[in-house]
């Protein structure tokens, strides 16, 4: 086959393989369509995914039944105000040898795992949010001088809850900037609240099997960032980006009136990574306009942060955003 043929038939199978772990999950969870595929797709990414929604949605029934559908080692830290880094990564213990010497050895904290569910994540101190950067970046945790690799395929999924902020640590933007995705989880429609009423009250749960593993996710993993990203689309990404710098180049009058800080970079790389992922499940090796404006909010809603006149007013970054795609042109002047 030639090169464009064989392009084709990887965009096609990474598709079917794609659809096929959806509809496993979707054998547990019901509706969300938009927070599976915004889930998966940061994994493929390497990246990491921050989910906010009020309690009781699925948000940790998801990522459970995400670990089991890839075959993938699960942890799940609880985050408290006492929870300390430590509790995390690990840390050297004395452990006794047959001999009767003694000697210090790590024990590995549940940060060593291949999906990590940390569930309310802006309930632990600064300190203890901190411990997981390193992890979230490099994919390493090091303790007491020594450097430990992780197991890949690594994805960490947190969860907050937006409701309750007393006694809860805001999440700093550098840790913010770590994750590829913010998900917004919404409420159940009728219809789907309905399903769900009928699989968890009526006793036995549909069977779950595992659809891939850890390589094939690393083999997609490469696929999609071999996927063309075009001069004059990457022009329009750069430009979206730049639009929300308060007062840049390419800013708009919403960024110039409610946006303190913009994105950085790393918003500019995870539109290009997140929309790759959105042209080859359309069976396309190239990326296009529409693939970009389908992942700007998710990939841009926890990287623009809001001045004081925007949050008296009551505007949201999603309300910013929104103007920001309607406003910049595809083609540059």
């Amino acid at each position: 086959m030639s090169t464009v043929e064989t392009m084709q038939a990887d965009a096609e199978q990474f598709r079917v393989r794609y659809s096929a772990v959806r509809e496993m999950i979707g054998r547990v969870i019901v509706g969300h369509t938009e927070i599976v595929d915004g889930v998966l797709t940061a994994m493929l990414c390497r990246g990491h995914c921050l989910l906010e929604g009020v309690p009781g949605l699925g948000k940790t029934m998801l990522v459970r039944t995400l670990a089991e559908v890839l075959d993938l080692q699960f942890s799940r830290i609880q985050f408290t105000p006492d929870l300390m880094p430590a509790d995390i990564l690990g840390t050297n213990m004395i452990v006794e040898e047959e001999s009767g010497r003694r000697k210090f050895e790590f024990q590995r904290g549940p940060v060593f795992t291949q999906i990590l569910l940390a569930d309310e994540i802006n309930r632990a101190t600064p300190k203890t949010q901190s411990a997981m950067l390193e992890t979230m970046q490099e994919g390493t945790v090091t303790a007491a001088g020594t450097r430990f690799e992780l197991s890949q395929p690594f994805f960490v999924l947190a969860t907050q809850n937006p409701i309750e902020q007393e006694g809860t640590y805001p999440l700093p933007e550098a840790q913010m900037d770590r994750f590829l995705f913010k998900l917004v989880v919404g409420y159940s429609s009728r219809e789907e609240l309905g399903t769900i009423v009928d699989r968890t009250t009526r006793g036995g749960q549909p069977p779950i099997e595992k659809v891939m593993d850890g390589e094939e996710i690393i083999r997609w993993q490469k696929l999609v960032r071999d996927v063309i990203l075009a001069p004059h689309v990457q022009d329009y990404l750069v430009r979206l980006t730049m639009a929300t710098h308060p007062q840049g180049a390419h800013s708009v009058p919403i960024t110039n009136e409610y946006v303190r800080w913009g994105s950085s970079p790393r918003g500019a790389q995870t539109l290009a990574l997140t929309a790759k992922v959105r042209a080859l499940l359309d069976g396309r090796f190239n990326v296009s306009f529409e693939d970009l404006r389908r992942v700007f909010l998710p990939a841009m809603r926890h990287r623009v942060l809001l001045n004081f006149e925007a949050q008296a007013e009551g505007i949201e970054p999603d309300t910013v955003l929104l103007d920001i795609l309607e406003k910049v042109p595809e083609k540059a002047d």
